[in-house]
């Protein structure tokens, strides 16, 4: 088992995933609450919050992108520049 857990009071909303109680830690993913902090160990879990991790890169990625082009659709001499 890792050596350092995360603890409630040290995660940042910013660090969990998706407003979720799960958060990657030093590799591991990690389920933390008021409660307590546990390990998630099942690796058929693990893997769907991988792909969830990646899936919301890949959504926050879209959005920046969509807001980027709307940004520069809006500032014509901004746009020129390039």
């Amino acid at each position: 088992m890792p050596q350092s857990a995360p603890s409630w009071t040290s995660v940042h909303r910013s660090e969990r995933l998706a407003d979720t109680p799960a958060v990657q830690h030093d590799g591991h993913w990690w389920l933390v609450s008021p409660a307590g902090t546990m390990l998630a160990s099942d690796p058929v879990f693990n893997a769907e919050l991988d792909c969830f991790a990646v899936d919301m890169a890949a959504s926050d990625r879209a959005v920046a992108k969509l807001h980027a082009e709307r940004t520069a659709a809006s500032d014509p001499v901004r746009e020129a520049r390039r």
